[in-house]
């Protein structure tokens, strides 16, 4: 039986752990928490996951929360103009559901389940000095943690990276009490409201704890308004500062906020990084080489929600190379060919996430346009949340842009 380690117990370890237990594998997951340690710990992120990601889930019974999760319909998009109204506003149907499950929910009943199917979970920090001698226990060492020293083990791929700095101050709260969208009050959706030169506020519907919630998401452009949580508020206080920038910013969005509160004491988060590719073969000092995964080796901003469905499509595309892979061994050669695989539609969701960071060019300010008269438009961009492979065609080029919307 092969043995094989994964260091982290987030979205992508953990579905790939349970995934290789259906096929006999010895497999072994550390993390530094216990499951009731991340129950009680602060929310990890915002984590909506689009059809074909569900799908991978649901292909292994992992969809634990699905029946009880509430079902986002479809997604909305407003843009702010100069008078404190939208410029911009417009609703279109998703063609299959999405669900965001909070990861305190998902990650600590993914490690039970994998303790009850015959997995080993063991409650450590990994150091670049453990995995020194742990690669010489295993077969493969995958790293799945994307925070911590680890992470230096994999050098930055310059050409695919074009940011040095983070390029959004990310600041979140969990909250019961936000009242639906007067618009579409039985179709619950993702709200991506744009502030031009400021930053955007995506609201959406979740489970958490203690239910059914919503999330209150503001990216922040570096240096204005929305980049205000260096002095690391209380949670009342932040939230009660998300209010006021909803308020001053989106005074429509603001009306539904009048009965939110947090849904715990552990339901805020703030903080940035910066989007990046590396290398995802790492080598250690003593010689060896590990294989890194998910957002250790692609971390795109959280700007197109694409984190959680990067990490599970991450999980199902690592699970084939690895049942394919046979007995042979797991050299470099061969992570190397395992992380092109996955890169091939990863590419696709880095450019067009890099290229939401930017002011919009004047051929998607045309296409959203045209999204609020055409449904055909609207439901296009929508539906490239669950398959960002589509935007190449049509979204991120001029030229394919303008002969879509002549025939649209």
């Amino acid at each position: 039986m092969r043995k094989i380690l994964i260091v982290g117990a987030g979205q992508s370890g953990l579905q790939l752990a349970l995934t290789l237990r259906e096929h006999d594998y010895d497999v072994t997951v550390m993390s530094a928490r216990s499951p009731e340690e991340i129950r009680r710990g602060r929310v990890m992120s915002t984590q909506a996951m689009f059809h074909s990601a569900l799908q991978s889930e649901r292909d292994h019974g992992l969809n634990l929360w699905e029946a009880d999760t509430v079902r986002i319909e479809g997604l909305g998009l407003s843009i702010a103009g100069p008078d404190g109204g939208r410029a911009l506003d417009w609703f279109a149907p998703l063609d299959h559901y999405a669900q965001s499950v909070d990861q305190r929910v998902k990650m600590a009943g993914w490690a039970e389940l994998f303790e009850e199917r015959g997995g080993k979970l063991i409650l450590h920090g990994v150091t670049t000095a453990d995995l020194n001698g742990l690669v010489d226990l295993y077969d493969l060492v995958v790293v799945a943690a994307g925070k911590g020293e680890l992470v230096g083990l994999f050098d930055r791929d310059a050409a695919r990276s074009p940011y040095t700095v983070p390029q959004r101050a990310l600041s979140l709260a969990y909250v019961h009490g936000l009242a639906p969208r007067p618009e579409h009050p039985t179709a619950p959706g993702v709200r991506f409201n744009i502030i031009p030169g400021v930053g955007e506020l995506f609201m959406i519907p979740a489970y958490t704890l203690s239910g059914n919630c919503d999330i209150l998401f503001f990216e922040g452009i570096p240096g204005g308004p929305l980049d205000c949580w260096d002095d690391h508020p209380k949670p009342a206080e932040h939230l009660r500062r998300i209010l006021d920038l909803i308020e001053r910013f989106l005074p429509w969005e603001y009306e539904r906020c009048a009965k939110v509160e947090l849904t715990d004491d552990h339901a805020t988060l703030a903080g940035g990084y910066t989007p990046v590719v590396r290398r995802p073969v790492g080598n250690l000092p003593a010689g060896g080489a590990v294989l890194g995964m998910a957002d250790v080796v692609v971390a795109n901003d959280p700007i197109t929600g694409q984190g959680s469905n990067n990490a599970a499509k991450c999980a199902t595309s690592y699970l084939a190379s690895i049942l394919e892979h046979g007995d042979k061994p797991f050299d470099q050669e061969w992570m190397q060919a395992t992380f092109d695989r996955y890169w091939a539609s990863a590419h696709d969701v880095t450019v067009w996430t890099n290229a939401l960071l930017q002011p919009p060019p004047p051929h998607v300010q045309q296409i959203l346009g045209a999204a609020q008269a055409n449904p055909a438009v609207a439901r296009r961009f929508v539906n490239g949340f669950d398959d960002p492979s589509d935007f190449q065609d049509w979204f991120l080029d001029p030229e394919k842009a303008a002969a879509y919307l002549a025939t649209a």
